[in-house]
């Protein structure tokens, strides 16, 4: 048996908290592996993991100037084959001294960067770099990005897996209402969804000023998501301001959000900065859903302009008032990119290959 630590230190529930939930909740299951999750002490996300029963221990996870954790987590790994996987290089610093200090050969480190933070380059961020036994990049893209910054680091040490969406329970669909009744929709009227945080960065702002330009009687769109509150106020002043407000519903953060994005037309994730994945993107290839979306990141790997999505330029409102016209204006050309959407999911980003690559990497670090 391999066991298996995911780090997680962040404050607020993001792409590597999700990534590392979904990874621990498919392998909970798995006798090959025991499997917990090293968290600092942020109520709301230990509260995610625990809900799944998995084991939690909390550690300051306060970086460099952090001496406790590391030898805190280096009892953890006294004995057995273990793997350290972490999501960030503040995290890495920790495996890697923990490592040391447990004198086992037998932990390994893996390093998932998320997000396209350059890399930290000086003496020790170096040192750490080289040490990582196992970078697992989510897209091309992300890796092209990282190589370009970063250390050089040998080929055999890092592995392009492309992330995934893991089948969710859908118990919670009683408590979900019917949008189309709730928001007394018409048949030939779309339902758009955009799920993401509420900021400049996925675009929210653009996918508004893109609404002015299209016909208010041809849509409704639902924004599922939190952000700032001075973000949200902008939001919603600009809203009331270009009299969108029969138009545009904000529900807020939604846990059981597979449940909303069945429901929908077609998604709507305009991001303004590069994805190394795009993973609200997946969610609704996943369901049968096509998606606009930008060109400016890993989304180009999996989405196939006119074939199963829309790709569009960031920061163009004007284009992407056109894209969503297209869909809205079109049942025919939704269903047909849904439906390739779909496929290409089911065959290419399906959780179960993405699973089986990332335990044969974990397997093959110990032959």
């Amino acid at each position: 048996m391999i066991n298996v630590f995911h780090i997680v230190s962040n404050k607020a529930w993001g792409g590597a908290e999700r990534y590392a939930s979904d990874l621990v909740a498919h392998m909970r299951h798995d006798p090959n592996f025991y499997v917990e999750v090293v968290s600092a002490k942020h109520d709301d996300i230990i509260e995610q993991f625990q809900k799944m029963d998995i084991p939690v221990s909390i550690l300051p996870l306060k970086g460099i100037r952090d001496f406790d954790s590391p030898v805190r987590l280096a009892r953890m790994l006294k004995k057995g084959k273990n793997i350290v996987h972490v999501h960030s290089y503040r995290d890495a610093l920790t495996a890697v001294m923990a490592r040391i200090i447990s004198d086992n050969p037998n932990t390994k480190v893996v390093f998932t960067p998320h997000g396209l933070k350059r890399p930290t380059l000086n003496y020790v961020s170096k040192k750490i770099y080289r040490s990582i036994d196992q970078y697992v990049f989510v897209s091309q893209f992300a890796y092209d990005y990282f190589a370009m910054h970063a250390p050089r680091i040998k080929k055999q040490q890092s592995q392009v897996i492309p992330e995934s969406v893991l089948n969710t329970d859908t118990s919670a669909q009683a408590h979900v209402p019917d949008l189309r009744k709730k928001l007394d929709m018409r048949d030939d009227q779309a339902l758009i969804m955009f799920h993401s945080r509420l900021n400049r960065d996925k675009g929210v702002d653009v996918l508004l000023k893109a609404l002015t330009l299209i016909d208010r009687d041809s849509y409704r769109l639902v924004l599922l998501g939190e952000g700032q509150p001075k973000a949200v106020s902008r939001i919603k002043s600009f809203i009331i301001e270009n009299r969108l407000v029969a138009n545009v519903k904000l529900l807020g953060f939604q846990r059981n959000v597979h449940e909303y994005l069945r429901q929908c037309d077609f998604g709507v994730q305009p991001s303004t900065i590069a994805e190394v994945q795009g993973i609200s993107n997946l969610e609704y290839m996943k369901h049968g859903k096509p998606i606009i979306t930008t060109n400016n990141g890993a989304q180009s790997e999996y989405i196939e302009d006119c074939e199963n999505g829309l790709l569009v330029k960031p920061n163009n409102p004007e284009q992407l008032a056109e894209a969503i016209t297209l869909l809205c204006n079109d049942k025919e050309l939704r269903l047909k990119l849904g439906a390739q959407a779909k496929k290409d999911f089911d065959t290419k980003l399906n959780y179960d290959t993405f699973y089986n690559k990332i335990t044969t990497l974990y397997n093959n670090l110990f032959e």
